[in-house]
């Protein structure tokens, strides 16, 4: 069936689904594949469940009319997005980065929101099937999309770029993310940059973080909106950190629910935005003040007296950098650091965890704990630092310690696989 077919079908409820665990009344249900799944053989219990039509591209699994058989499902899905963007004639704005990528999108989302419909990636919906999806989410009366891509190596950015055709563009910065995929650095800061190449072709504009100077250089000759600096529009300024980020818009000061330096950046791309697309300051001012991050991103908690940051969503040598050297800025007294490791470092993986350790025993913290393989087998030197090959063993040791800590201030931060929030909880006990 023709992409013209297929969509005159989802344009009847605008809605798509994948798992049939999740589906909804009138939904087109599309057979995806995996190493470990076929979304084909479940095509039939879809349309049990309420789905109008499945997409399928084994033909075994045909059951009715209501089946739709194609070549490939996935490939399907992403050229029903594309067609449904071209369809869809807004802004979209395209936004990719080493690290900040889902903070900046919320920011952005919520200053918009103010004044326009927008919708905005859902989680982390944001690879070669997460695009699509996101793209599919958008109703006839959305006025602007903020679509997040992501990427482990060269060329995934270029071709989610076809299919979501971002005309607006912004890269939260080049970090050691990914390295083992993208090769080192430079290939991290050549595989984002395809959104500007993009972004370029299409003779769109890119937000440009002017306080970068290689984001400034890659960007040469192409359509571009400074922000960043104070001379730069609208005028911004970091004030302070309580520990949350302060920082002045012209006439208006804002207290943020972020913590960081790093997030100040965050707001300001958001703030650049905002004004671009004619959002008031006081409106701007507003929607930062409201945004509270969620799922483990930098949130604050208050337990037993303890200031706890638990920022257990991700890590990699760059995002660990700065928010170790924002944890040392805090003023507040006996600081506890739990740290897990770092995955998807590739060759590098010992240099970079034990520039951490480095790193971490130049600061005067009160008590440190490495968590993972990757930190067991660096060489320390400060007795006030413990290492454990895995979190079993780490909880296990430190149980008493942990239920007894009050009064302290303590940065949680590791990759996802380490899922070092499973501190909080032993934390909380009596």
């Amino acid at each position: 069936m023709r992409i013209e077919n297929i969509y005159k079908l989802y344009k009847e409820h605008f809605l798509v689904d994948t798992d049939t665990r999740k589906i909804r009344k009138n939904s087109i249900y599309f057979a995806l594949k995996g190493e470990n799944f076929n979304g084909n053989k479940f095509a039939k219990e879809a349309l049990e469940k309420g789905a109008s039509y499945a997409i399928i591209d084994e033909e075994e699994y045909v059951s009715s009319e209501k089946t739709i058989l194609v070549k490939d499902v996935l490939k399907t899905l992403q050229d029903l997005a594309s067609y449904h963007r071209e369809k869809l004639q807004i802004p979209i704005i395209g936004l990719t980065g080493s690290n900040g990528k889902t903070t900046s999108k919320e920011l952005i989302n919520a200053v918009l929101f103010e004044k326009y419909k927008t919708h905005a990636t859902i989680g982390n919906l944001n690879n070669h099937i997460g695009v699509p999806l996101t793209l599919l989410q958008m109703k006839p009366d959305v006025e602007i999309g903020i679509v997040e891509m992501g990427a482990n190596h060269q060329k995934e950015i270029a071709f989610l770029c076809e299919i979501a055709k971002p005309n607006f563009g912004y890269i939260t910065n080049f970090g050691k993310a990914h390295l083992e995929g993208f090769g080192g650095i430079e290939g991290v800061i050549k595989g984002k940059t395809e959104l500007y190449q993009f972004i370029k072709k299409i003779n769109g504009i890119l937000f440009i973080n002017n306080s970068i100077p290689r984001q400034v250089k890659e960007s040469e000759g192409m359509n571009r909106i400074f922000f960043g600096t104070e001379e730069d529009i609208p005028k911004t300024r970091f004030l302070e950190l309580t520990p949350f980020v302060k920082l002045q818009l012209e006439d208006n000061v804002i207290q943020s629910n972020l913590i960081g330096i790093y997030n100040y950046t965050n707001i300001a791309a958001a703030i650049s935005i905002g004004n671009y697309f004619k959002v008031k300051n006081e409106e701007i001012k507003n929607a930062i003040e409201n945004y509270i991050p969620t799922n483990n991103r930098s949130q604050i908690l208050e337990i037993k007296e303890n200031q706890i940051i638990l920022d257990a969503y991700n890590a990699n040598p760059s995002s660990m950098k700065v928010a170790l050297e924002n944890f040392s800025m805090l003023k507040n007294p006996d600081k506890i650091l739990f740290l897990g490791d770092m995955f998807e470092v590739g060759k590098d993986t010992k240099k970079e965890h034990q520039e951490v350790v480095n790193q971490i025993e130049n600061y005067d913290f009160e008590r440190i704990f490495l968590i993972g393989n990757h930190f067991f087998e660096t060489t320390i030197c400060k007795e006030n630092i413990s290492k454990y090959s895995d979190f079993s063993k780490f909880s296990d040791e430190n149980k008493e310690f942990l239920v007894n800590l009050t009064g302290k201030t303590i940065l949680i931060k590791g990759s996802r696989g380490m899922a070092l929030e499973r501190i909080v909880p032993i934390i909380k006990e009596d």
